[in-house]
């Protein structure tokens, strides 16, 4: 059973109970409702089948929001934390180098920074992006109709004036982008790309661990025979949409980071670097034109 990991029996039963297992300590005396019995016993079963924590739960924590989670998208996890984070960085990079306040820009009718984001699943990224900076606004697209409902729902549980910032909208990676941002008065260019793109290869399928093979769409990892067919996309469409100095941000595997850097040095990126994850694998490739 894995309620055995100590972590997991403390996220469901917080779950359960609907309080935090401190409060559980305090009050155990009491006695669980029937139904929060029940809830547990399907939980368990659920778990037992290989289903993954998070869509056991039904939602999970990324950054300063929490996410509706289920099979529509990838299970958002802590190494994309920090792509938004680079992105954040990059943003505010780009704000100092105008020399602008967000008053002056206010002032002088210059519009706020924009972000697409190419691949948007579950909506991870965007969602954090808009709670995070309050003057921005974000474009994500995907080519899954499941993927972009998930992503409204998400989109939904955020504050007003950050959902408002945030437009979502069906595409194969650039596939009409140009249009959609000038339709919207966010174009012709932006600020900033981001994207967590499908990076394992055909032949790595098979042997993912299978709380991730089975659950998460295949779509949404695997991009082809050799892993870097996507991550290609990505990077050779970004220097037609970017603003001068602008940056491109894009998720990889720790394996692909010196391919991935070539491929934006050929595409005429002036500045590539590679970023760490939480384990300090390499995780991402920054690159500005």
């Amino acid at each position: 059973m894995r309620l055995g990991d100590p972590v997991t029996a403390k996220w469901v039963v917080e779950e359960v109970a609907g309080v935090e297992a401190a409060r559980l300590l305090l009050d155990g005396a009491a006695g669980a409702p029937t139904s929060a019995s029940e809830r547990l016993d399907v939980m368990l079963a659920r778990l037992d089948a290989g289903e993954p924590l998070q869509h056991v739960l039904g939602h999970w924590s990324f950054r300063t929001i929490d996410l509706v989670v289920d099979r529509r998208a990838l299970v958002p996890r802590p190494e994309t934390e920090v792509v938004v984070g680079h992105v954040l960085d990059e943003l505010a990079r780009m704000r100092a180098a105008k020399g602008a306040s967000r008053v002056a820009r206010r002032a002088s009718t210059r519009p706020s920074p924009v972000v697409l984001e190419l691949g948007t699943g579950s909506g991870a990224i965007a969602c954090a992006i808009v709670s995070e900076d309050e003057d921005v606004n974000v474009v994500a697209v995907d080519c899954s109709p499941d993927a972009l409902e998930l992503a409204g729902e998400n989109r939904g549980h955020l504050a007003p004036d950050a959902a408002s910032r945030l437009v979502l909208a069906s595409g194969d990676w650039y596939e009409g982008t140009a249009a959609l941002l000038a339709g919207r008065g966010l174009g012709p260019t932006v600020d900033c790309i981001v994207s967590n793109p499908p990076y394992i290869a055909e032949s790595e399928w098979a042997g993912l661990d299978p709380v991730v093979r089975d659950h998460d769409p295949y779509d949404a990892l695997v991009a082809g025979p050799t892993g870097l067919e996507c991550v290609e996309a990505v990077v050779a469409g970004a220097p037609e949409l970017l603003v001068t100095g602008g940056a491109l941000v894009v998720e990889i595997a720790p394996w692909q980071a010196s391919a991935a850097g070539e491929m934006a040095r050929r595409a005429g990126a002036r500045d590539v670097a590679v970023g760490l994850d939480l384990a300090g694998r390499a995780r991402l490739v920054r690159a500005r034109w």
